[in-house]
């Protein structure tokens, strides 16, 4: 037993120093990992709002605060690599290795980032407009370092990652401050094409409509079953859905009073009898 406790006094003269150093040194980088963690998130949750002051384009709000995140968390685990004793050096070369063999597996998601950064270069579009790309259109919502959101007309979050977004085509709705709103109807042959003009440019008195360019009411086919006739006329970009749809319902009710028929789709079969043997 003297022998086990001689032991122990002697294992622990030989060790408590070093545990005495390290432990302090860990604890300390444990404590800074911890407050330095929560001040970056505190501080990164802070640029939104201090961007927002600056009056600085809301499509930056997202990306810088994602970016700076990264950076900065980055560098913190750096340093508490440091302070728990690790070589610097040496461990900044392993992250570079590292880096370099995640690069390789992750050549996707740096396209994504550097379609990002050509999105904030060269503002295709912004927060808040409405676009179609990929194959959906909504309004954006925000744009990450990754991929950006969009919401739709029905209310469904679409992520799109921002390399097919910068290498694809971009329709921006929002991006003029007007425009044309086609209201497209068909009447029947029979009808009179100068009075049916006359109906739908009555539709164009509306506050709405922009006198420049001047509405107008072209024949745009000569369609199987009717005259197809279009009403073109000019408004601001957010008046667009609202004019579309209720001129769509207001020239049926306006033609339909004038006299003027809109026909159903329909066929004319001529039958002709064969002569008797």
């Amino acid at each position: 037993m003297e022998l086990s406790i001689d032991y122990l006094v002697s294992l622990s003269d030989a060790w408590l120093p070093l545990v005495v150093k390290y432990g302090a040194q860990i604890a300390l980088a444990l404590l800074t990992l911890l407050v330095g963690w929560w001040l970056i998130n505190r501080l990164t949750g802070k640029v939104g709002a201090l961007l927002q002051r600056r009056q600085v384009d809301p499509t930056l709000h997202g990306f810088v605060g994602s970016l700076a995140a990264i950076a900065l968390k980055a560098m913190l685990l750096i340093s508490v690599a440091s302070m728990a004793g690790v070589e610097t050096a040496s461990f900044i070369a392993m992250i570079g290795a590292a880096g370099l063999a995640v690069g390789l597996a992750l050549q996707g998601s740096l396209s994504n980032f550097a379609g990002g950064v050509l999105i904030l270069l060269f503002r295709p579009f912004r927060v808040g407009d409405w676009i179609e790309a990929q194959g959906v259109s909504g309004s954006v919502a925000g744009i990450q370092i990754f991929h950006t959101t969009l919401k739709t007309g029905d209310n469904k979050t679409v992520i799109v990652p921002n390399g097919s977004l910068s290498n694809g085509i971009i329709t921006n709705y929002s991006r003029e401050a007007t425009r044309r709103a086609d209201i497209n109807i068909g009447i029947d042959y029979n009808s009179d094409i100068k009075r049916a003009r006359e109906v739908l440019l009555g539709l164009a008195q509306d506050a709405r409509v922009l006198r420049d360019p001047e509405p107008a009411v072209f024949v745009t086919a000569l369609a199987d079953s009717t005259v197809n006739l279009s009403l073109r006329v000019w408004v601001a970009t957010g008046d667009f859905w609202p004019v579309t749809f209720e001129f769509t319902e207001l020239a049926k009710e306006r033609l339909t009073a004038a006299g003027i028929e809109i026909p159903f789709p329909q066929r004319v079969l001529h039958v002709r009898q064969a002569p008797a043997l």
